[in-house]
């Protein structure tokens, strides 16, 4: 509860640096993983130097000095009792230590904040916060809480190093002052160049030490090498994978092993989170360097779904409806793009390519560009005008309740067996209770192709399209606020907004952090409203039962042709990208005709698994036509093996459909010797398929 209001009153007075990314609502590592990553490409399209020094805090929490955090809260104007409060709890703290049933004498911890408090991380934030102020402006750093790294470019190194010492020292005589140690073994400093010809590195001294001087360094989890090529990064991340890899083995044999279902979460909660994290960094590598961890995702999937080693990957990915890792890292950029510009204090929210780094980008087409280029790379799926709500941060405040309530005179009745004349009457008889607020009606509408919302007032009607990528709820939290905008701009009177959507009325009774961006506004502009004399009330009305303002509204809302450029929340955008880049898949997939799994599967969707795990995998081989009858020759170097009745080469189409010797257990098990591989391998499989398998003596050798 203190570390809320804190953080409250720290947030919304703008104490912390916008550099500081550690422990802040809509920041993460990423962030400034991305500011080096940022300043380094440009710096190579440029032809210039990047220096950056990484500081490493000796003892950061335990070392802490309280009398400045104190006085810390004191320059921010804090008074009362929060700094009271946090006086006493970072004073007098003993410890003591257990060893079996004996416990040692109790010691003081005479400075720094206690370790595994959730208040210590915002005091030790708020601490550290000034060491960036000390930087000179050609100097560029970024905190994550005690991480710290301090960057400089030029095209002279001289010139970097000149800046950079000053820098340091300045660090310095703060930590000093503050009570921080640097460790000077731990400190490193990394040279980041593409030129060829010889040029001195930098010496940089932290007191009387010269900072060594690495050629790659890892930070923050992201191995940073001085040719930015992640190839190290990419080596040590496959093997970490090839050690996780093992967990999969265990679990997953075709004959008694976990359920696909189960093994692809362990993989995507093992595996793939790892190779998801700073993607959307390292993902600027070459090919040749990302080719290097396809394999760890083959392997999984072969895994998870029991299918063949020969199997091809396209089949993989379709049958276990996972995308190539390069799928997944482009849809991870976009995201994080637009997480971005969903933050308006994010030090990257107004971020722009300058003009002079986008000619000479087209210009050296082989150097890699920043992130902002390879994201706007991407936006060829109609997202380009897009614009994303912004997430406010703290704007509820901590010590109250935010929501609004709304009327339900329906509630003790069931849609499904309640005769529409009876909510007709039901709603006149609401009516004529609430006989002096003026109605308004609000619905919203989503087709295929197009979302839209309207408003139904007594006397006027609106009606708009909004971006496809908004979802229905999107479109019913917009028609109410819109709704009160046109409120807003009549005289002060009793209202009562009727929506049909019983979600998003609730969704407003009770404001969180996670809440749809757009409840803030509409609770903002109701409040405003009663200030101003206003009184609007919501109430759910069912839909499609007669109700003639609703009904009015809804085929407004479907038959909306005006557009209106509206902001988009940026749950409904991730959504929209994944549905997109899923249909670049789809059409990809669409090519492979000579496929085997495509001549079965033609829409890239999850299947449901066969619980006992044999007989999934047996399925499996079938659909994808690799089988270890009909393609072990491959890993055995011998010849394909041929039908002694056909004389042609043994293929699951062959074995199941084409062979005459097999025509009988047709007839028998399927009624009829004219049938497809889709008809007995589709999504719900014929019944006697495994009966079929077993009488011809195939199943054993699948």
């Amino acid at each position: 509860m203190v570390n809320k209001r804190l953080l409250y009153y720290l947030e919304t007075n703008k104490i912390f640096s916008p550099f500081q990314s550690g422990f802040r609502q809509g920041r993460c590592t990423v962030d400034n993983l991305l500011a080096l990553e940022t300043e380094i490409r440009n710096a190579f399209i440029r032809r210039q130097h990047t220096v950056a020094i990484f500081f490493d805090i000796e003892k950061a929490y335990d070392r802490s000095w309280r009398f400045g955090i104190l006085r810390d809260l004191y320059e921010c104007n804090l008074r009362g009792n929060l700094p009271i409060f946090i006086q006493n709890f970072l004073k007098l703290r003993k410890f003591r230590v257990q060893i079996g049933n004996q416990l040692s004498d109790y010691f003081i911890q005479e400075e720094g904040v206690p370790q595994g408090s959730v208040l210590s991380v915002t005091l030790f934030a708020l601490k550290i916060n000034d060491i960036l102020k000390q930087l000179p402006p050609s100097v560029k750093g970024f905190l994550y809480v005690d991480v710290l790294y301090i960057s400089c470019t030029g095209d002279n190194i001289n010139f970097i190093e000149r800046q950079l010492q000053l820098a340091v020292n300045k660090i310095q005589q703060w930590s000093t002052f503050n009570g921080f140690t640097f460790s000077t073994a731990k400190t490193s400093c990394i040279h980041f160049c593409r030129k060829r010809r010889l040029h001195p590195e930098p010496e940089i001294l932290l007191g009387s030490q010269l900072i060594t001087v690495v050629n790659e360094v890892k930070f923050l989890g992201i191995t940073f090498d001085k040719k930015l090529t992640f190839r190290p990064h990419v080596i040590k991340l496959r093997k970490k994978l090839d050690k996780a890899l093992n967990i999969l083995k265990v679990l997953s044999n075709t004959s008694w092993g976990a359920s696909r279902t189960s093994l692809l979460r362990v993989y995507r909660a093992a595996i793939l989170s790892k190779m998801d994290y700073g993607c959307v960094i390292y993902g600027s590598a070459r090919q040749s360097v990302l080719k290097i961890l396809d394999p760890i995702h083959h392997s999984a999937l072969r895994l998870c779904s029991g299918a063949f080693r020969t199997s091809p990957v396209e089949s993989l990915y379709v049958e276990c409806c996972e995308p190539p890792l390069d799928h997944r890292r482009k849809m991870l950029t976009l995201h994080f793009y637009y997480k971005i510009l969903s933050l308006p204090e994010h030090p990257f929210f107004k971020y722009k390519q300058s003009q002079f780094i986008l000619r000479l980008q087209k210009g050296r087409p082989c150097v890699i560009p920043s992130f902002f280029t390879r994201a706007s790379g991407f936006l060829n799926l109609d997202l380009e005008n897009l614009q994303v709500v912004s997430l406010l941060k703290y704007h509820l405040t901590p010590w109250n309740s935010h929501g609004l309530k709304f009327l339900n005179p329906f509630k003790t009745f069931d849609k499904a067996n309640t005769d529409p004349i009876v909510y007709q009457q039901l709603f006149a008889d609401h009516r004529d209770l609430y006989h002096n607020f003026i109605p308004v009606f609000t619905d919203g509408s989503r087709s295929s192709s197009s979302t839209s919302f309207a408003c139904v007032f007594i006397n006027s009607t609106l009606s708009f399209q909004i971006h496809s990528s908004s979802s229905i709820f999107t479109a019913e939290i917009t028609a109410i606020l819109h709704a009160l905008y046109q409120i807003s701009n009549s005289p002060p009177d009793n209202y009562i907004i009727y929506s049909d959507s019983f979600s998003a009325l609730e969704s407003m009774t009770s404001l969180h952090r996670f809440s749809h961006p757009l409840t803030f506004n509409i609770l903002e502009l109701h409040d405003k409203l009663a200030c101003r004399g206003f009184s609007v009330l919501l109430c759910w009305v069912p839909s499609h039962v007669g109700i003639s303002g609703n009904e009015h509204a809804d085929n407004l809302a479907k038959s909306a042709t005006d557009s209106l450029n509206c902001p988009v929340p940026l749950s409904d955008i991730k959504k929209y990208v994944k549905i997109k880049l899923h249909s670049n898949w789809q059409s990809q997939w669409n090519l492979k005709d000579a496929n085997k799994l495509h001549s079965i599967k033609h829409l890239i969707t999850c299947w449901p698994s066969l619980p006992n795990r044999k007989l999934d995998t047996v399925l499996t081989r079938l659909r994808i036509g690799h089988t270890r009858f009909t393609h072990r020759h491959l890993l055995l170097g011998e010849p394909a093996p041929l039908c002694t009745a056909c004389q042609c080469q043994m293929t699951v189409l062959h074995i199941l459909i084409e062979c005459r010797q097999f025509n009988n257990q047709r007839i028998r098990c399927f009624h009829s010797s004219c049938i497809t591989l889709k008809d007995i391998l589709h999504k719900d499989h014929h019944p006697q398929l495994f009966t079929f398998l077993r009488m011809i003596g195939f199943y054993s050798l699948i």
